[in-house]
């Protein structure tokens, strides 16, 4: 049982240098990634028939043989920034092999066409190369401000699925106004966490005090509410120096709340795995100021060190193990994967049996202490 659940924390260590964890949904696939996973794709205009719609154009995949096809809602509730069909008012409709009926993602006017193929031939997020996120995030960013909403949305849904390293390639092509715009828009509420990384990537210092005033307030008040994405931008726009608030608000500060220590590590994580604004030696440093203010949970950045190559903190995680410290189980789990990948750890004393999985659960999972 151990040895499965080591093997699915090293699976982890991949996961943060494909999506940005900060824009992330519930595991749905964005509206986007329907698309691109979709092998048929059309634009078509209602016929007489109920539930029957005539092919405009091809987006992807063969034209039907009689030229029209049977669709109906999304299987997830109405069709995205769908207006009432018409014939001057084309539906995208997508459908998989398997089933018969397509799927309706909404209207879009037919001068998308050629941005929809573009979109549709993609590849799947998880499978895209950081040279081909770039070429993505450029081809959508354009889109974000679109006044067809279907096209805003489906451009908004791919760059939730974009790398932060790759959402940094924009700068130069992203409008800070109206990124202002749409974080003061309370129907736009939900775009937020996106929103606050790209002004974060493309603003000012008008926009690094507004943004300090922010944060300022959530710490007061101990909100987590995007504060992960705010933390991030404020860490974009301010440079290294600026992790040493971040360190003494939030990593070392006793009385800060788990949701707001997660997320203080999930920023430095996203800043460290770019590699850019904040290089990853300076994440380093603040990851070693959370792992003395919380022992318990120190395994929690373990999965960054493995990642960034960093095994200088294999003798803090062995002493921690032995030493007794109540552990959090996941904490607990991504140290002992850590060390697993660790080419020094069995030097200094991590030793593995690999013929018995409960032999190196007793020995590195001790029995936490009563209270």
């Amino acid at each position: 049982m151990t040895r499965h659940l080591l093997a699915a924390a090293l699976l982890l260590y991949g996961v943060g240098a494909s999506a940005c964890p900060l824009c992330l949904g519930a595991g749905q696939l964005s509206t986007a990634q329907q698309l691109v996973a979709s092998p048929q794709a059309v634009l078509a205009v209602p016929t007489a028939d109920v539930g029957r719609f005539r092919v405009t154009q091809i987006i992807k995949g063969d034209r039907p043989a009689d030229g029209t096809v049977e669709g109906g809602y999304p299987r997830s509730g109405p069709a995205s920034g769908s207006a009432a069909p018409s014939a001057s008012r084309p539906l995208l409709l997508v459908r998989d092999d398997p089933f018969p009926t397509w799927v309706i993602l909404g209207t879009i006017d037919a001068a998308r066409a050629d941005w929809l193929r573009a979109l549709a031939v993609g590849k799947r997020a998880a499978d895209m190369s950081s040279e081909e996120w770039r070429a993505r995030v450029a081809l959508v960013v354009p889109h974000l401000d679109d006044p067809e909403r279907l096209a805003a949305d489906l451009a908004y849904a791919e760059l939730r699925s974009a790398p932060y390293a790759a959402l940094r390639t924009a700068r130069a092509r992203l409008d800070a106004a109206a990124l202002r715009r749409w974080l003061a828009d309370p129907e736009l509420a939900a775009r937020q966490p996106l929103c606050l990384l790209l002004l974060g990537i493309s603003g000012n210092a008008q926009d690094a005090a507004a943004l300090d005033q922010r944060l300022q307030t959530a710490w007061q008040s101990g909100d987590a509410a995007n504060l992960s994405s705010m933390l991030a931008a404020d860490l974009e726009l301010r440079g290294p120096d600026r992790v040493a608030w971040v360190e003494s608000a939030y990593l070392a500060d006793p009385k800060r709340s788990p949701p707001e220590i997660k997320a203080a590590l999930l920023a430095l994580s996203v800043q460290g795995n770019a590699n850019g604004a904040i290089p990853h030696e300076r994440v380093i440093q603040a990851y070693r100021v959370f792992m003395r203010a919380h022992p318990e949970i120190a395994g929690d950045v373990a999965p960054d060190f493995a990642a960034w190559q960093y095994w200088d903190a294999v003798p803090d995680y062995l002493a921690l193990i032995k030493s007794g410290v109540r552990q959090q189980y996941p904490s607990r789990l991504a140290m002992l994967a850590y060390l697993e990948q660790s080419p020094n750890a069995r030097a200094l004393g991590f030793a593995p049996d690999p013929a018995s999985t409960e032999g190196k659960a007793d020995r590195w999972n001790p029995p936490l202490p009563q209270r």
